[in-house]
């Protein structure tokens, strides 16, 4: 049996001004740094040893991860990968998320932030970040859980959305209305290389 934890970053600095962030190289703010920390006391609950830490290429994904590895005590290389960055926003990028749908709508804002095909000018779709996801992940990830080893990421929103819309099989339309809270850790449990239990971790927070 094997563990698969997947944690989205502690919020942003524009996360708290409510920013589309996209490939933006933005930091954890202090709120953030505490939600990683209670993130890995919900982690450490779960009294399991992790083999392996991946993260995307942005500082908000490996720093929270660091700040787990951190809490837990684990002296393990993190493996940091711009496969697992957030999608591309493009042409939203750095624009206040009110704004945008006051500008185009908010239907149209939903389309772009949750639907699978539709990317915004000069960015990318939920598909287009799940075809440097999956691959990745499917490459470098599944044949570990396979193997009985415990593995955690930690990356974003959407690149986070898309390995869950591979690993629990969800359909285009299911996928619309996933939606992951930024420090909130999910487990998925693998046995004969299938998911046997999935749980949110609960995290207090403050």
């Amino acid at each position: 049996m094997s563990k698969l934890i997947i944690l989205r970053h502690g919020e942003s600095e524009w996360n708290k001004l409510n920013l589309f962030t996209g490939w933006e190289d933005v930091s954890l703010t202090d709120q953030g740094k505490i939600e990683a920390k209670l993130a890995a006391f919900a982690i450490q609950n779960l009294k399991v040893n992790i083999d392996h830490a991946y993260s995307s290429a942005l500082k908000r994904a490996k720093n929270t991860l660091e700040i787990v590895l951190y809490v837990l005590k684990k002296d393990i290389q993190i493996t940091s990968d711009q496969s697992l960055n957030e999608r591309n926003y493009g042409d939203l990028t750095g624009m206040n998320k009110d704004e945008a749908r006051n500008k185009w709508g908010d239907e149209q804002v939903k389309l772009w932030r949750r639907s699978y095909e539709i990317a915004p000018e000069n960015g990318e779709s939920l598909k287009d970040t799940c075809d440097r996801t999956i691959p990745y992940f499917k490459k470098n990830i599944l044949p570990k859980l396979y193997n009985g080893e415990n593995v955690i990421i930690a990356a974003h929103g959407n690149s986070l959305r898309s390995i869950i819309m591979h690993v629990e099989e969800l359909s285009v339309e299911e996928i619309i209305n996933v939606e992951i809270t930024t420090g909130i850790p999910i487990v998925y449990e693998y046995e004969n290389k299938q998911i046997i239990k999935k749980t949110e971790l609960f995290v207090k927070r403050y």
